[in-house]
């Protein structure tokens, strides 16, 4: 028994090392959040492309959004993460602490909602994709797989569904609007803004200034 339990490890091992790698130069065929958009609204609207096909102000527009710490951290911010943690003791509402890198790895390899068994999953896929992947990897891969509307998944489809043109040629604008849709774009619509996303788009707008694409 143990030899066979020794056996069902190394080839998890393997096969996650083989993912992994695989994952490096792949987009992936499918996810989870995208069968579940599938199911819950009908459709799956994705276009994967290229790191150089998706344009600056698009990648600008996401990281001043989500993690303007990306290419400086390893994976994970732990200021972000103690600042979150602080917060949700309040108990008014939820922030997430988590990086891009953290979300690259829960979009690709595992499924939505809070617990701390897929937390746990979480950071061993981040450290993981860090240390392979690299920064443009990482970033290619959650522009590709994001959820950015209902049954909308990357920018490219985002930027087609909102505005009728590719990634590459969008506005700072048009890029800030579709930022800002995030975490929650299956509420947000930047063509029918709420006074709260105008607000948070003028301040992707601005902090956009800051991002320096490496």
């Amino acid at each position: 028994m143990w030899k066979f339990i020794k056996r069902i490890i190394y080839l998890l091992v393997l096969a996650n090392i083989l993912f992994i790698i695989w994952g490096k130069f792949f987009n992936p065929p499918i996810t989870i959040t995208q069968i579940g958009g599938l199911i819950e609204y009908g459709k799956l609207d994705r276009d994967y492309i290229s790191f150089d096909e998706m344009g600056k102000n698009v990648k600008k527009a996401v990281i001043a959004a989500e993690d303007q710490k990306f290419f400086i951290h390893n994976g994970f911010d732990y200021n972000a993460i103690e600042k979150a943690l602080k917060h949700n003791e309040k108990g008014k509402s939820v922030r997430g602490g988590s990086t891009i890198s953290q979300q690259t790895a829960k979009n690709i390899f595992l499924w939505q909602g809070r617990s701390w068994i897929r937390k746990g999953f979480e950071a061993f896929f981040t450290f993981e994709i860090e240390l392979v992947w690299g920064k443009d990897v990482i970033l290619e891969r959650y522009l590709n797989s994001i959820e950015m509307g209902r049954g909308v998944f990357g920018v490219e489809a985002a930027s087609q569904y909102y505005f009728k043109k590719t990634s590459k040629n969008l506005s700072k604008s048009e890029a800030a609007w579709i930022a800002a849709i995030l975490p929650n774009p299956q509420e947000y619509d930047p063509n029918h803004p709420s006074s709260y996303l105008s607000r948070k788009h003028n301040w992707i707008m601005r902090q956009m200034n800051n991002v320096v694409l490496k």
